[in-house]
Parts: C-alpha cells; sequence; structure tokens
C-alpha cells in the first residue's frame, strides 16, 4: 500500500509538472499570437543572474535598506537605455515604464483595461482595509463619489484651522531658539510630520492628535494621560506599519511572504484608534450633543470629514477603512512634500531669500501679516514653481503601478526602435516610476536633476508631469496638500529670514514607504527675522 501511495504521488506530480509546461507553451503560443494580430514587438528584456528574478528582489532590498531604491531604479534604467522594458519577478513578467504616452494609456485612455490588482489589495488589506486606494470598479466609483464632495473648495480652504496647528508648531521652535535669534539645529521634517498629522486628526476626526504638544515638555500633564499615550502610540503605530506595507509591496506577487509581531501590533493600534472617533460619530445622540455646543460656541458649524462620510454610510469597517485611506494621504504627502521643499531651499540661500521677499511683499510679515486665502496662495506664482519643481524632482509618490485584467496593449515601446506597441496579456503587471520619468534630460533637460524653479515659468505640461496621478484616479486631495504646504511655507518664510543646512550626508537618501520622504531628515538652523 505505501509503495502503491509513492508511486501515485509520483505520477501525480509528474503529471502536474507536464501540464505547467503545456499549459506555458499554450500560453505563450497564445500571447505571441494576439500580439501579432495586433502588431506588436516585444520591449527589451532586463536580465538577470539568478533564477525566478531572484538577485532582482535582493538588490532592490539592498537598495531601500540604504535608502537609495529611487537611486537603484534609476540606474536601471540608465543602464538599459529606454524607458520602458520586461523583467522577472519571481517568474513572471513585469513591464516597466517611464513613457508619457504609455502611462497616459494606462491611467487615462486605456483606463478600462487597468486597475489596481490584487497584489496591491493583499498587500494593504492587513492594516488599511477595502478603502479608495485598494478598490476598483463599482466599489471605486462608490467611494470616489462618497468623498468628492468632502474635497470641495469651501472644506480645504479653511485656513484658521492650518494657523492653530502652525502656531503650535512655532511654539515647538521657540523652544529651539538662542539668545542671537538662531535656532539649535531642528528637523523640520519631524515637525511637518506632527504638524500634518494633527491638522489632519482634526479636519478628519473632529480631534486633533496634538502630537506636537506633546513633544513639548510638561504638556501630557495638562490631559490625561492615557489619551496622550494613545495619540502617541497612534502616531508610532501609523509610521512602522506603512514600513511594514513597503516591505510587503518589495515582495510582488509573494507579499504574504512578510508579516511580524511588531507589524501585527502597529495594525491593532491603528483600528483601535481609528474605532474610537467612528464609534462616537455613529452615536447620533452624542453627535446632536456635539454640534449644539459647537453652534453655541460659534456660528460657523466646525467641519468633520468623518461626520460628513457617517451621513452616507454607517458601516464602520468601511468608515475605519476610509479614514486610514484618506489620512495616509492628507498627511503623509503634504509633510513629505514639505520636507523636500525645504531640503532644497536650505541649500539654496539665493533662492530662499528670492521667495522670501515675494512671500513679505505678497503676504506681508510674521507679525503684521497680509490676508492669506486660498486665492492669494494658489496666485503667488513663484511660490508655486517652488513647489512645482519640489514634486518634479522628489515626488510624493514616486512609483506606481496598475494591473491588466484583460488583455491590452502600450502604445509605445516596442521593437528595435522602441517605437512599436507593446503587447500586456492579462494577470500582468505594469509599473511606472514617476521619479525616472520627472528627471529624463530629454524632456527636462541636462539640468533635470537640479533644483530650478524658474524652468516653470511659462511652462505647459503634460503626461511627463505627473506628481498626483492623471486620468480618473486623479488625486482629489490635489488641492488640500498644496494649499496646506503653500500656507506652512509662507508662515515659515515670515518668521525666518535665513535658513542654513546642517546635513552632513552628501548623500540624499529617500524613506521609501508608501509615499517618499528624506531618509536623513531635513536638519536645518533658522534665524529669526527681527521684530
Amino acid at each position: 500500500m505505501a509503495h502503491f501511495s509513492v508511486v501515485l504521488a509520483a505520477i501525480v506530480g509528474v503529471s502536474y509538472a507536464v501540464f505547467l509546461v503545456l499549459d506555458h507553451f499554450v500560453t505563450d503560443r497564445r500571447i505571441a499570437k494576439k500580439a501579432r494580430e495586433l502588431e506588436c514587438q516585444d520591449a527589451p528584456l532586463e536580465h538577470f543572474r539568478l533564477p525566478l528574478g531572484i538577485d532582482n528582489v535582493q538588490a532592490a532590498l539592498a537598495a531601500d535598506g540604504e535608502q537609495l531604491f529611487m537611486d537603484w531604479y534609476q540606474q536601471r534604467a540608465r543602464k538599459m537605455g529606454v524607458y520602458t522594458w520586461v523583467y522577472k519577478l519571481f517568474g513572471k513578467k513585469v513591464f516597466s515604464t517611464q513613457d508619457p504616452q504609455n502611462i497616459q494609456a494606462i491611467l487615462a485612455n486605456q483606463f478600462g483595461t487597468f486597475d489596481l490588482g490584487p497584489v496591491r489589495r493583499g498587500t494593504f488589506w492587513p492594516m488599511l482595509g477595502n478603502g479608495i486606494f485598494t478598490q476598483s470598479g463599482s466599489d471605486w466609483k462608490h467611494s470616489r463619489d462618497m468623498m468628492r464632495p468632502q474635497f470641495t473648495r469651501d472644506q480645504v480652504s479653511d485656513l484658521d484651522l492650518e494657523e492653530r496647528h502652525v502656531q503650535n508648531m512655532m511654539s515647538a521652535l521657540d523652544i529651539k531658539l538662542k539668545p542671537d535669534r538662531r535656532t539649535h539645529t531642528v528637523d523640520l521634517q519631524e515637525l511637518f510630520f506632527r504638524l500634518t498629522l494633527d491638522s489632519a486628526t482634526e479636519f478628519l476626526l473632529g480631534e486633533s492628535a496634538d502630537s506636537q504638544l506633546m513633544e513639548i515638555p510638561g504638556y501630557p500633564r495638562k490631559r490625561n494621560s492615557s489619551e496622550a499615550l494613545h495619540n502617541i502610540n497612534f502616531a508610532w503605530a501609523f509610521d512602522k506599519g506603512q514600513q511594514g506595507l513597503a516591505t510587503r509591496l518589495r515582495f510582488g506577487p509573494s507579499y504574504w511572504l512578510y508579516t511580524s509581531r511588531e507589524f501585527r501590533e502597529c495594525i491593532r493600534q491603528c483600528n483601535s484608534f481609528i474605532d474610537h472617533y467612528v464609534r462616537r460619530a455613529l452615536d447620533k445622540e452624542l453627535r446632536e450633543a456635539e454640534k449644539e455646543r459647537d453652534l453655541e460656541k460659534t456660528t460657523k458649524q466646525k467641519y468633520v470629514f468623518l461626520d460628513a462620510l457617517a451621513e452616507q454610510t454607517q458601516d464602520p469597517i468601511e468608515l475605519r477603512s476610509q479614514l486610514l485611506h484618506i489620512l495616509l494621504a492628507g498627511r503623509d504627502t503634504t509633510a513629505s512634500m514639505l520636507g523636500w521643499l525645504f531640503m532644497l531651499l536650505a541649500k539654496d540661500p539665493a533662492r530662499y531669500k528670492k521667495l522670501r521677499d515675494i512671500v513679505i511683499e505678497e503676504f506681508g510679515t510674521y507679525t503684521e501679516p497680509k490676508e492669506i486665502t486660498f486665492s492669494k496662495l494658489k496666485s503667488c506664482q513663484y511660490l508655486q514653481f517652488c513647489n512645482n519643481e519640489t514634486l518634479r524632482l522628489y515626488p510624493v509618490v514616486p512609483i506606481n503601478a496598475r494591473y491588466a485584467f484583460k488583455d491590452t496593449t502600450l502604445p509605445t515601446g516596442g521593437g528595435p526602435d522602441g517605437k512599436s506597441p507593446i503587447f500586456v496579456p492579462k494577470n500582468h503587471t505594469v509599473e511606472y516610476c514617476v521619479h525616472v520619468l520627472h528627471r529624463r534630460k530629454d524632456i527636462w533637460g541636462p539640468d533635470a536633476d537640479e533644483f530650478i524653479p524658474e524652468r516653470w515659468d511659462g511652462r505647459k505640461v503634460g503626461w511627463e508631469y505627473v506628481p498626483f496621478n492623471g486620468g480618473p484616479r486623479i488625486c482629489l486631495g490635489q488641492q488640500f496638500a498644496l494649499t496646506e504646504a503653500s500656507y506652512v511655507t509662507v508662515r515659515l518664510l515670515q518668521r525666518f529670514e535665513e535658513m542654513q543646512s546642517m546635513e552632513t550626508d552628501p548623500v540624499v537618501r529617500q524613506n521609501l514607504t508608501l509615499t517618499s520622504c528624506s531618509g536623513n531628515g531635513v536638519k536645518v538652523s533658522l534665524r529669526e527675522a527681527a521684530k
């Protein structure tokens, strides 16, 4: 009997192996036939030494460990000598493109043949659940329709809320000031992430995490200590959890290989924090009481994203998931953008002065400010040039991907001249690296790696510039992020007349989770303007 079982197992194993070989052969024949019919040609293949492209994964993880992942990706493009190619990840083809025409096809012209795919959904699911950044089809449309009213101009232009949190940031900077009006070395990136967490939680949940104030000595004693600790733990868990998600993404279809006790603890803490506010929002009696209390205090009722969302759905899991997705976008993208902008300005004193002179002229001084509005920020041309140039050099989501759920094509990149269409079989991934796209010297010129805001004067851009994606999935919170970043920039430049970089590492490192920020922080010394 035992001998029969061994023989049977061997027969089954051999049969399955034969099936896989035949299936692979038939699939390849089908793909080749379809490609010929569509007059497609192959894209260049990136070769690796080890089977299944394992050395590619090893190189990616090593570069990530050095916080040089985007540099490594750009080196791959230089080595290939083209901007669209194919490589294998665990034996499966992945298409990589940095071509504006192909990116337009993926995000807009052929939107109906691509979605986010099972890798992103599976990677994000444990921490973020089913929300707008993992959904496709009717679920995504439902979420987008639900979210769109929350990002009207009236909501994104509430600068009173932002000013409160800017003042908390200024209080943190006060501690760093010396008698000569210069600060000790301060990491602005750390302050930006706290500021945007505080403003995002107040906008989304109705109550700020107050992470900035908790870093001021003695502040937690002014509040319930368990509440303060709860908020601090959330900030830590949210950041560490994203690092876990980023590691899972590096494994592609084998994302499930990565998990850890710490990752699971981060998920638990994030869920616990958000669930507290969701329960409160779904308590109708409590909500009505809070509305009445707000009306007694002011004629303008405070806007709370969660309360508005709870008018449309009462599913606590859906509310939690959507909040985590929007918090990720609303907090991290703005903080990352601010960090990169001030890192660049700290290394360029002349442009810092140029921007500050314009800010003082248009918005007044820190102690005697003129009115700062959404419209005035948007029309401050050089400020917007600096924002654009920052997002060109350091897009906060520097790499992204789409999944072909049916046979489709990319319009260019195939054949010896790279101009023929490429056939993309269903169930294959196309990734696009915005970081490489934004630094293409054939598009942006030989100075593409340099910070030159003036390049935007009179420049019209298309799909070669996609810091907020494009097409139907273009970022809903684009104006929210730009307005918040612009406001914070104006207030800091009003107060500080000089900024000096204190960074000692000559290499610009990127901490790449789901977004990208400086791996070294933004270490500077600021000089306060005379009062």
